[in-house]
């Protein structure tokens, strides 16, 4: 009879370690797949390389010193005036006369978005 449940005390031993063990080693991970990692593009914007170049080309021969409100000719006038900006570009109401192209209106969009810095 000793013998009997030497067996069984082993044998459930036995079953409670590969139960624990089981437990431990299912834990649940995130699928984490290189391919979809999403990126920030507008964390590549900047004023001095995207904004203030789009600015100059499309928008200073109307909104620059003496022509229309805004003045959009330094960084303090154009990130004071920053929603504005968007919303003319985004309606496309602005610039007049010429058609900035989306991935242009997507920079002003993201740099405004991510509070008009000076960088």
């Amino acid at each position: 009879m000793k013998n009997h449940f030497k067996i069984r005390k082993e044998f459930l031993v036995l079953l409670l370690s590969v139960f624990f063990v089981s437990c431990i080693t299912n834990v649940e991970e995130d699928d984490f797949d290189e391919e979809e990692v999403i990126v920030d593009s507008c964390a590549e914007i900047t004023f001095s390389q995207n904004i203030k170049p789009i600015i100059d080309a499309a928008c200073i021969d109307c909104h620059g010193i003496g022509g229309n409100f805004p003045n959009l000719t330094s960084y303090s006038a154009i990130s004071s005036n920053a929603n504005s900006v968007k919303a003319e570009v985004v309606s496309r109401r602005m610039p007049k006369g010429i058609s900035l192209t989306q991935s242009e209106i997507d920079a002003i969009v993201c740099w405004v978005e991510s509070g008009a810095l000076d960088n």
